[in-house]
């Protein structure tokens, strides 16, 4: 099984038209929870973990997850409101978002207690590790995990403005590293970050149009292109690759520490071909709108 923890949220998406200001559609999302949305759909056996409102929109992201095959067995449920992203769609369909998170209710995660023994692999990313105190909280789910041997992924999707102290947050993403099996992060989030770490296993760096690039540990380096596609927009598309990766990784046994090292160059090839296919599903749809697994076969 694996694991996704971190936010689920409520993305606000303007569509085309509408004066003065565009018609805002509300959407289910947020990175974890896409990628725990997205490996269900692949068919992976998924676990959400995160802390989610009794509101309506709680009670949609809830369904969402059910409705795509993702357990909700670790889900912490509060009356705090849902967090809301309202996303800004650039000529090029890149997505940035101005967030509305004071008082939301997967602020307030706790530390669950230690996983089960069928948990293969643990995801991280996105806001959940930068808004207290529930930072601290997926923090410690990481480091404790990771000691205990489970497979880890890392994506720190960066979002700037809720980052108060650029330097502390850096420091603390350092930290992190050494308990981290997989880092994928985009360009945007390398340059962010003063550029593409070291430490981890393996790291999964992605570029846009220009496809995906892989740096081993090992010394490994290998790029595959993006898969063509008119572009709708990018909502969900690097939660995506993390699905992908995760399933295709787990599809050839190379969720732990002993065998991910031991994948070579064709290996990797198919498995970041795969992602960027499936990433591409989703860029040709409005919002986080991931692949199932039978629109990626062959």
């Amino acid at each position: 099984m694996i694991v996704v923890a971190g936010e689920s949220l409520i993305d606000l998406v303007p569509q085309r038209g509408g004066e003065p200001l565009p018609m805002l559609l509300p959407r289910l999302g947020g990175g974890p929870y896409n990628t725990a949305v997205a490996l269900g759909r692949l068919g992976a056996p998924v676990t959400f973990c995160s802390r989610v409102s009794t509101d309506g929109f709680g009670e949609a992201l809830l369904a969402g997850l059910r409705t795509a095959g993702v357990g909700t067995s670790l889900v912490q449920r509060g009356p705090e409101p849902t967090t809301l992203a309202v996303a800004a769609i650039e000529a090029d369909g890149s997505a940035g978002y101005g967030f509305y998170v004071q008082g939301s209710a997967d602020r307030l995660f706790e530390l669950p207690p230690p996983l089960p023994d069928s948990v293969r692999a643990l995801a991280f990313g996105t806001c959940s590790l930068v808004l207290e105190p529930g930072a601290t909280a997926y923090e410690a789910l990481l480091r404790r995990e990771a000691g205990r041997g489970v497979f880890t992924l890392l994506d720190p999707n960066i979002r700037a403005g809720l980052i108060p102290d650029p330097d502390a947050y850096r420091a603390r993403f350092a930290g992190w590293l050494p308990y981290v099996s997989l880092l994928k992060l985009s360009e945007d989030d390398a340059e962010w970050l003063g550029g593409v770490p070291v430490g981890p296993a393996a790291v999964v760096l992605t570029r846009g149009g220009d496809g995906l690039t892989l740096r081993t540990r090992a010394g490994l380096e290998l790029s595959v292109p993006a898969a063509p596609v008119t572009v709708a927009d990018t909502i969900g598309a690097g939660d995506t690759v993390n699905a992908a990766l995760l399933h295709s990784l787990a599809a050839r046994n190379a969720l732990s520490a002993d065998a991910l090292p031991g994948l070579d160059a064709d290996g990797w090839s198919e498995v970041l071909g795969f992602a960027a296919r499936a990433a591409a599903v989703t860029c040709s749809r409005t919002g986080a709108e991931p692949p199932y697994a039978s629109e990626l076969n062959g």
